[in-house]
């Protein structure tokens, strides 16, 4: 008995089968998990960047957009999917640099690692970590060149970083194209207060076919594909001047009758009256339309047969099925007001109006085009193109150069691509460090290595040495008495270095400064997990947690308060009573509404 009174029982905190993994090891596993994360999208930064395919079982994609990369990749690995959500972030923020975010964070870690290795405290490492990025941002916003988005040279500096953006996407070589249209958007926007809502009042519509320069800018107007339509709809006017609007979420058709309807009647003919009753409804809500005023009827719901012979015999316009991005761009547009029911549509303000309104042919497609709209808000841009995934990054491209363009107008500075920066803040960050004593030095030097990936990776996609450019780069930037030297970056065109800010490479402050808060703040918190736990799944619902088996479980019995349970059931069974609540075998539990 006393050999037995010496043993502890094991304390079991975690389910059998549970993945735990803790220290320096778990920190490094971290770090080379994020660094295949990174290495993954390496090669598709710059202008010279490949393009990754991508198929999940179903869709095609092809692109070379980080963000859309990141959000494809199936990412196991619970710390790597820090660095997916950077990549969005930086997306939805900044909506360029989404690959050189996950690339400064992973080569951050990668400069760290050795720190790791060697037993250095992560409380440490992340604290230097943020002070050096603190310094980088401060080095950043210093360095950038402000200017006056309502002059003409504002105008001409936005357009170079509309083509920036676009410079490294697919359609790279029509930015004489786009990148106008897109500043040509967003100054719109600006000037009438509504820059914050971009991603509502811009649409991008998409129609394969035909060549990618007959894209086109509905400015200060909308334009969406032709909806389904019903027989009589040829017969509809399809251009109109200064029509009036209609906007509604009601449907405009014969409803048929529920499957469990029941009525009841005494004679024949009153089923006659109830027909007559339900075709009067729907031809009551018509006539409010057309008495209205209204020339053009759209609805969210659908629009049937009968409502769109009734309108084209009358001279109106109508399209039901539309979708609502399309119908809150109309109505922010035109000025009307959606309803809800066809009652007291009279009044003032209800109505919304245009300078013109046609159906035209697009390709192979119908689209209903609204413009000279009283509020110019809102802009429609129709892209074209030979394939479906060219159209689709093409899309992509072109919601970039619009964020990049907002966030531009928003931050009102500038600084030089290419590297420049990055170069700039690597060299101010060697030279802080000398004024730290202690490990701090040697982790704000990491950091600055860190921030020599960008120039280095775009030389490497563009096909030149890295190492001769870098070596170039860092000679040219310690050249303090030249005014420009800070704006050196790598020439993609001909190799070597060259003044990026001259050639028009430039990019919203907001980015950089974005970029690299984003990536060391992801660099911080891989660094402080320290352990990392995986619960298994339970292979069967309800199934008892955190007990051995044959101990919690009673070697496979029920729990007892279900056996007394089923004894209960059994006793009032028996004597013709209710039972407590669990059914016998054979009888099955069904939910319903009950009534008498």
């Amino acid at each position: 008995m006393s050999q037995f009174m010496g043993m502890r029982p094991g304390v079991i905190l975690l389910r059998e089968g549970t993945d735990t993994s803790q220290g320096k090891p778990q920190l490094v596993s971290n770090i080379n998990a994020c660094q295949a994360v990174s290495d993954a999208v390496r090669t598709t930064l710059g202008p010279r960047g490949m393009d990754k395919l991508i198929f999940d079982g179903r869709k095609v994609t092809i692109s070379n957009d980080g963000a859309t990369i990141m959000r494809l990749l199936d990412i196991a690995h619970p710390a790597a999917k820090t660095l997916v959500d950077i990549s969005m972030s930086q997306d939805t923020e900044v909506g360029d640099g989404t690959t050189s975010v996950v690339l400064i964070a992973g080569e951050i870690l990668k400069q760290i690692k050795p720190f790791v290795e060697e037993s250095v405290h992560p409380q440490i490492i992340i604290r230097n970590l943020r002070v050096a990025s603190a310094y980088a941002v401060e080095k950043v916003k210093s360095l950038s060149v402000p200017f006056d988005t309502s002059s003409e040279e504002g105008y001409e500096m936005l357009i170079k970083c509309a083509s920036t953006a676009l410079n490294s996407k697919l359609i790279s070589s029509h930015q004489d194209l786009f990148s106008p249209m897109v500043v040509d958007v967003v100054k719109n926007l600006d000037l009438g207060g509504g820059l914050d809502d971009l991603d509502n009042l811009v649409a991008i519509k998409k129609i394969p076919g035909g060549d990618v320069r007959s894209s086109f800018l509905v400015k200060g107007g909308v334009a969406f594909k032709k909806t389904f339509s019903y027989a009589g709809f040829e017969q509809m006017k399809k251009k109109f001047q200064n029509p009036k609007i209609l906007l509604l979420n009601v449907e405009l058709e014969l409803k048929s009758e529920k499957e469990n309807a029941e009525v009841r009647i005494s004679d024949p003919d009153q089923y006659q009256s109830i027909v007559d009753a339900e075709w009067q409804v729907i031809y009551d809500k018509l006539d409010q339309c057309v008495k209205c005023g209204a020339n053009i009827v759209l609805s969210k719901l659908p629009i049937g047969d009968l409502a769109t012979q009734y309108f084209a015999d009358r001279g109106l316009f109508c399209a039901g099925r539309v979708e609502e991005g399309d119908l809150n761009r109309v109505a922010k547009s035109t000025g009307g007001i959606v309803q809800t029911s066809t009652n007291g549509l009279c009044r003032d303000g209800i109505l919304g109006e245009c300078g013109e309104f046609e159906e035209k042919q697009v390709g192979d497609q119908r689209f209903n085009v609204f413009t000279k709209c009283p509020s110019e808000l809102t802009s429609t841009i129709i892209l074209r193109g030979g394939s479906e995934q060219f159209i689709a990054e093409s899309e992509r491209s072109i919601h970039d150069a619009l964020m990049v363009v907002k966030r531009a107008i928003a931050s009102k500075a500038v600084v030089g691509g290419g590297g420049a920066v990055e170069m700039e803040v690597s060299k101010a960050l060697k030279e802080y460090a000398l004024t730290i004593e202690g490990k701090g030095q040697l982790i704000i030097n990491a950091f600055a290595k860190a921030m020599e990936v960008i120039p280095r990776q775009l030389a490497d996609n563009a096909g030149y040495d890295s190492t001769d450019i870098l070596s170039a780069l860092r000679r040219k930037h310690t050249m303090e008495e030249e005014e420009d030297a800070c704006w050196f970056g790598v020439d993609i065109q001909n190799g070597g270095i060259c003044d990026t800010f001259k050639l028009g490479v430039w990019e919203p402050c907001d980015n950089k400064v974005n970029s690299l808060a984003a990536a060391a703040e992801a660099s911080c918190v891989i660094l402080s997990i320290d352990e990392t736990v995986r619960n298994p799944k339970s292979q069967q619902p309800g199934a008892a947690t955190g007990m051995l088996d044959g101990a919690g479980g009673m070697g496979g019995q029920k729990p007892m308060s279900n056996m007394m349970g089923n004894a209960m059931d059994a006793v009032n069974a028996a004597k013709g009573g209710s039972r407590s609540g669990n059914f016998g075998n054979g009888v099955s539990w069904m939910k319903g509404r009950g009534g008498a």
